[in-house]
């Protein structure tokens, strides 16, 4: 499972170097294959492939046409691509992706369980600093059992 914020770079070249703490859970359950995509260009969802899978065989269910499966496949499939991780352990980030959300140089690299975001770290900090847990959010949380 992918847990917490493990800052890093991208390079000139768009490479992510996967940090070591997700790499090891990368090893152990996934392989090299993967689908990173976004919903809004402002934000990359890495996904391993085997979770992108599971989330393809539930939308195959849907009618072809249901107007939300069709506007999420049309914003995932205009900012992803397959890709797969080198020896050095990167990844390359797609360059459309890649421009839209700003993603050079120091970026953070946040575990959500079965898939990673990668943020610019400047607007995720700002993001974070700003849009504090309120006792709303408390509240489902609890009604949630959390």
């Amino acid at each position: 499972m992918f847990r917490g914020n493990h800052p890093t770079r991208v390079d000139d070249k768009g490479r992510l170097k996967i940090p070591a703490e997700f790499k090891r859970v990368i090893d152990d359950k996934y392989g090299q294959k993967f689908y990173i995509t976004s919903l809004d260009g402002t934000i990359a969802q890495v996904y391993p492939f085997e979770e992108w899978e599971q989330i393809e065989h539930k939308l195959a269910g849907l009618s072809t046409f249901n107007p939300t499966k069709k506007k999420f496949l049309s914003a995932t499939g205009y900012w992803g691509q397959e890709v797969e991780i080198d020896g050095q352990g990167r990844l390359l980030l797609p360059q459309l992706l890649r421009d839209a959300a700003q993603l050079k140089g120091d970026v953070a690299v946040v575990g959500y369980q079965k898939y990673l975001e990668v943020r610019n770290l400047d607007t995720y900090r700002k993001q974070v600093l700003e849009d504090k847990i309120t006792p709303d959010d408390a509240k489902t949380l609890d009604e949630l059992g959390i």
